[in-house]
């Protein structure tokens, strides 16, 4: 399983449109995507729209508590919660082989100048399946703005740019694609 996902609640203020709406767009986008170019990778891709994060995180626990008798099967975990802006890379845990691994897929993305890889992925929604061995990412991009608008009034899909949006679905599709359809698994 290579799971790409977002999270869905906010708090009650705004509309949660970057917090977190951008990343549950792009995870859907990056399936949707995939779907309409008729590709089938080797591998499940799986799209979680978490619920209750910034309630301390308890739809993710419940998924993990429902699925970790499988995670072995669960080749990266992925999640996008720092907004939608215009993206420079991914955040990784994982080990130096499958980091070196992400590092060659990033560089498909050269011609949208997207190949940075960080040394750590972020995450509440992923972090059970890190914590116990499986590589995870996520979205690095220029959050210069987030705070502006973080759990305010102001997080309305005003604040999302297409093209930024359009460019950091990019990035998810590419990559889940591509881990999916490897011949191995990401090495542990």
């Amino acid at each position: 399983v290579v799971l790409v996902s977002g999270h869905l609640d906010s708090w009650d203020v705004g509309q949660g449109a970057m917090d977190d709406g951008g990343g549950a767009f792009i995870s859907w986008e990056a399936l949707s995507l995939i779907k309409d170019l008729g590709l089938r990778p080797k591998r499940t891709l799986r799209l979680v729209l978490w619920t209750g994060e910034e309630q301390g995180g308890i739809g993710a626990k419940q998924y993990y508590q429902l699925h970790k008798e499988n995670i072995s099967n669960f080749d990266i975990v992925m999640e996008s919660d720092e907004g939608t802006f215009q993206p420079s890379g991914l955040g990784f845990a994982g080990s130096a082989e499958a980091r070196d691994i992400v590092r060659e897929i990033m560089t498909l993305l050269q011609p949208i100048n997207v190949t940075d890889v960080y040394d750590n992925a972020d995450g509440t929604d992923i972090s059970y399946w890190m914590r116990d061995g499986v590589p995870g990412a996520s979205l690095h991009n220029d959050i210069n703005k987030y705070f502006w608008f973080h759990h305010s009034q102001g997080d309305t899909m005003t604040v999302q740019d297409p093209n930024q949006m359009n460019l950091c679905a990019a990035v998810w599709t590419v990559v889940s694609y591509v881990i999916a359809d490897m011949e191995e698994m990401l090495p542990r």
